[in-house]
């Protein structure tokens, strides 16, 4: 199975939030685990990562200007900051959990004869139970400062590829060397 997993680790205490096993790191495999992390957690207020492109445009965007990366349109949606990390080094705890699941979670899945995607991602709350068990530690205060999502962030709205195109005085619209007439609807008479 070829596959890339994207991890959710609290950095304050170590604990695994989410696992999700994807066919390759893209934007739409985070929107969906991204979802499925705020649909078990809630908002977070902030979210720490690399500097890959999914996170931090490399170049300035006409869409949603200040070089915003579909990604970060969500995040700035919901209210979630994200900070890029300059090396791996500053993402310690993460490249540490990664190293472990390197060597245990991929032993585990091979034990349990797990070799599908879908059935990988079925066994990882086991596995993130198992392990914050042993490796979590006991956070100072057992504030959390998770949000709820509210009533009118429509989750199915936001983690959409958005794309801002103006439409010309004559209904046409420019968008990847095409251009695009919009059918003229006048309104009716009820």
């Amino acid at each position: 199975m070829h596959c890339t997993l994207l991890v959710f680790i609290d950095d304050a205490t170590s604990r695994l939030m989410q696992l999700h096993f994807v066919p390759t790191e893209s934007a739409f495999a985070y929107f969906e685990a991204t979802r499925a992390y705020l649909e078990q957690h809630g908002k977070p207020v902030a979210f720490y990562s690399d500097k890959a492109s999914i996170f931090r445009a490399v170049r300035v965007s006409t869409d949603f200007g200040r070089g915003t990366t579909q990604f970060g349109r969500v995040l700035f949606e919901l209210n979630i900051d994200i900070m890029c990390a300059n090396t791996s080094q500053a993402k310690g705890r993460v490249e540490r959990a990664n190293l472990t699941l390197q060597d245990r979670l991929v032993r585990e899945l091979r034990l349990r004869e797990i070799n599908t995607r879908e059935a990988a991602n079925a066994f990882a709350p086991h596995f993130i139970a198992d392990f914050n068990t042993r490796f979590a530690k006991a956070p100072l205060r057992e504030f959390d400062a998770h949000r709820p999502v509210r009533d009118d962030e429509d989750l199915d709205l936001l983690f959409t590829w958005r794309l801002q195109r103006k439409v010309s005085l004559s209904l046409t619209l420019r968008h990847e060397r095409t251009i695009y007439l919009l059918k003229e609807r006048w309104p009716t008479a009820s």
